[in-house]
């Protein structure tokens, strides 16, 4: 539930995104105040998106540190669209796909050195629910791995959920690295290609992406405090349930 919450947050904060860069011109000084969250998010995209930028997002996302992929490709790709652009969208890709990669040797190597029973007790513990890990999510990428085998690590990287931990169970289970780099290089490729189209698609929809700008902020800005209102709530449960099993 909460990958698709996150998910959704993400898209969305990608349409923000495109929106701000593509109406920067046309904003008046009420809104550029009213929107500042969301227009500190685009300069920083501005400032800050290049090549190294997206490797190390894209590393931080494919490892266990839960940061989706979605708010970093499509925007790369968006500013990647535009006419003298610093950023070229097959080289987006191309350090997106080296990024994940990177990442997914953290979590590979990490499951070799911690080895299971650490790695489930991990899972279950008080920062394994912060970084949204649970037993549950680590056996199903590790059932999906045994019955798959080696290209899980492909067919894994396109399935939400799957995604960043089926490099887990790859390294417990020893797989070679070879294959398991280029698995994992193919599925994180077409994962960013995808990702990456959609950035270049919402470049053509300047037009509808404006005029909906303003009422798409205020979607995403309450979606954001329904999300945060969901985790509490939900902390206080598992709270609740602990001292009633004691």
């Amino acid at each position: 539930m909460k990958k698709l919450i996150i998910l959704a947050l993400s898209l969305l904060l990608a349409t923000a995104i495109f929106a701000e860069t593509a109406n920067t011109n046309q904003v008046v000084l009420e809104e550029q105040t009213e929107l500042s969250l969301l227009q500190r998010v685009e300069q920083w995209y501005s400032d800050n998106m290049n090549y190294t930028t997206i490797a190390l997002l894209m590393t931080v996302e494919s490892s266990f540190i839960p940061f989706p992929s979605e708010i970093v490709v499509p925007p790369a790709a968006y500013i990647a669209s535009q006419p003298n652009s610093h950023l070229n969208i097959y080289l987006v890709v191309l350090f997106a796909t080296i990024g994940a990669v990177l990442g997914a040797l953290i979590n590979y190597f990490l499951a070799i050195y911690l080895g299971r029973p650490i790695i489930y007790k991990l899972a279950d513990s008080r920062m394994g629910h912060f970084l949204l890990l649970s037993k549950d999510k680590i056996l199903k990428a590790e059932v999906y791995f045994n019955r798959r085998g080696k290209i899980s690590t492909f067919v894994g990287r396109l399935i939400p959920g799957i995604r960043q931990l089926i490099s887990i169970p790859a390294g417990l289970a020893r797989m070679n690295i070879p294959s398991f780099l280029l698995f994992t290089f193919i599925g994180a490729g077409i994962w960013n290609a995808i990702l990456a189209f959609v950035g270049y698609i919402a470049h053509g929809q300047q037009d509808l992406i404006n005029r909906y700008s303003h009422e798409l902020s205020y979607v995403f800005l309450g979606l954001i405090a329904l999300f945060i209102a969901y985790v509490v709530i939900k902390q206080l449960v598992r709270k609740d349930r602990k001292v009633l099993n004691k």
